[in-house]
């Protein structure tokens, strides 16, 4: 940042200062140094994160794990003296999927076992296979139409980019110059839109291409009678990345049992074959779909608010607590739901009388689509097609959310919310010696604050260190435990607990930005 941006932001800031204290926080210093002190010296987060996570399992949309998760979030948060502690039904989502047995492993040309995990929603094998392979690689249908008469009662081997050599650490934390950088942000006129270029077009109908090739590489395998088919999404050094392998849908169409592999090792097998040496593999895969309930769920509990007038009005924090099923989701998103959880207890502990009521929401099926807490903003507050306002959306004052791994908070987006920026700024500096310091106007995705946004309603996600999130742990085999650090999370609590707080105390509601049009066709 130049000089002549800081000082623009520091006259700012100060012009801004007055009509934030004008607001009135009601946030003492206090209540402030009992939050830090709690947190920071009496911690549960820890212990939150290993029930979530090693207790817990796996918490896949609408399997066992995360029907465990929900029971035992449910009765922890009412344990610690939260009201209304609830397993909150959002709608309809779909079948559960659970694993009971999975293995793998090279018999020939000698044994060797292999790092690999059902995807999602994939069949059973029906006991075990012992079979020889057959590499597929195809960019075309015509590619594809050779291997016909080829398939049946093969173990199918489908092609991945070998991973580069990396010389950068996995793990990383912001520097001061990405922080300034953040912090200068300034939001520019929104664009008229523009026709899509010949380039946007070819990219879309690439990607439609390859859309089709799957779906006919799919079915042409199941009538061929292939038996299984491995394949990698990529990763390195033993980490792979998981995804679904059919719809969740009670009425999808069916498909072959499909493990996701490590790379190397999936590479070692299509080497061998290409090189005409006989690769036989034993799996055996035993999964197990739930039908009986086909809704969605998210949990909920409160501390009442205290203020005759304000007590109606909600502040609200959450992150989800569904994951993908390779690992024990502790970095996506069990670190968040710990943290919020934390956050709760904190203000409980600390003996906080809330002006508003502060509600904690652990969402479910966010991996998905965003369901939990879109449901969950469509059944409380509004719905974005319609933009139909209910009751309750006027009675919204803040909702913070928490889904960017584990690492330390260093400020929040303000999502283009340039009101309530200066008074986000006022919130972090009682805890800049905690290093959260920045608030940018930037917008970020791809999380449940979107779900709040896209109604009109002031919704936030904090800046978290990155660490080894986009690395090494987002929806891989690597997401566990080990991969959340302490200190980080014992500060993230502290931060959450008091922007909480004092969104709860304030005088007024957290500002808003103008109500968004009706959008029937939204996707986020």
């Amino acid at each position: 940042m130049n000089a002549f941006r800081l000082l623009a932001l520091a006259g700012s800031l100060a012009v801004a200062a007055p009509s934030v204290a004008q607001q009135g926080t009601k946030a003492d210093q206090a209540t402030l140094a009992k939050i830090k002190d709690e947190g920071m010296n009496r911690s549960k987060v820890m212990e939150t994160a290993f029930y979530l996570t090693d207790v817990c399992g796996p918490r896949l949309a609408n399997s066992e794990g995360l029907n465990r998760a929900n029971q035992w979030t449910q009765k922890q948060l009412a344990g610690w003296g939260l009201a209304k502690a609830a397993i909150e039904p959002w709608g309809t989502f779909g079948r559960g999927w659970d694993i009971e047995k999975s293995y793998v492993a090279m018999t020939a040309p000698y044994y060797h076992t292999l790092i690999g995990a059902p995807k999602a929603w994939t069949p059973s094998t029906n006991g075990p296979l012992k079979k020889q392979v057959i590499v597929v690689k195809a960019t075309t249908e015509a590619e594809l139409d050779k291997y016909k008469g080829q398939l049946r009662d093969k173990i199918v081997l489908l092609d991945v980019t070998a991973p580069k050599t990396s010389f950068e650490a996995d793990a990383r934390r912001y520097t001061d110059e990405e922080l300034q950088k953040m912090a200068a942000f300034k939001p520019e006129a929104p664009a008229a839109a523009t026709p899509a270029t010949a380039e946007m077009e070819q990219r879309m109908a690439q990607r439609r291409a390859l859309l089709a090739l799957r779906t006919k590489m799919t079915d042409m395998l199941l009538s061929e009678g292939a038996a299984a088919v491995l394949s990698s999404r990529g990763g390195s050094d033993g980490t792979f990345f998981t995804s679904n392998g059919a719809p969740y849908a009670a009425d999808a169409k069916p498909v072959l049992p499909e493990l996701e592999m490590a790379p190397e090792d999936q590479l070692r097998l299509i080497r061998l074959a290409e090189a005409g040496i006989p690769v036989e593999i034993e799996l055996e895969t035993r999964t197990r779909f739930q039908t009986q309930d086909l809704k969605g769920y998210n949990v909920v509990a409160e501390i009442p608010g205290t203020d005759k007038k304000l007590k109606s009005e909600i502040v609200m924090l959450g992150a989800h607590l569904d994951s993908w099923h390779a690992a024990t989701g502790a970095t996506d998103n069990a670190a968040g739901c710990a943290v919020m959880m934390e956050a709760v207890r904190i203000l409980k502990a600390a003996g906080v009388q809330p002006r508003r009521t502060i509600r904690i929401a652990l969402w479910g099926e966010e991996e998905q689509g965003l369901f939990g807490s879109r449901n969950y903003v469509k059944n409380h507050f509004a719905d974005p097609a319609t933009m139909k306002l209910l009751p309750e959306h006027e009675k919204l004052a803040a909702y913070f959310n928490l889904d960017n791994g584990a690492g330390k908070i260093r400020g929040i987006y303000a999502q283009g919310n340039e009101a309530a920026a200066p008074i986000f700024q006022e919130w972090l500096k009682p805890f800049a010696d905690m290093g959260a310091t920045t608030v940018t106007l930037r917008n970020t995705g791809g999380t449940d604050h979107l779900s709040f946004d896209a109604v009109g309603l002031p919704g936030f996600q904090f800046i978290q260190d990155p660490l080894d999130y986009g690395t090494r742990t987002h929806h891989t085999n690597m997401d566990t435990y080990e991969r959340l650090p302490a200190d980080d999370m014992k500060q993230a609590s502290v931060l959450v607990a008091s922007f909480v707080y004092q969104a709860a105390m304030r005088d007024q509601k957290l500002p808003r930005k103008p109500l968004p049009a009706a959008k029937p066709e939204q996707r986020m």
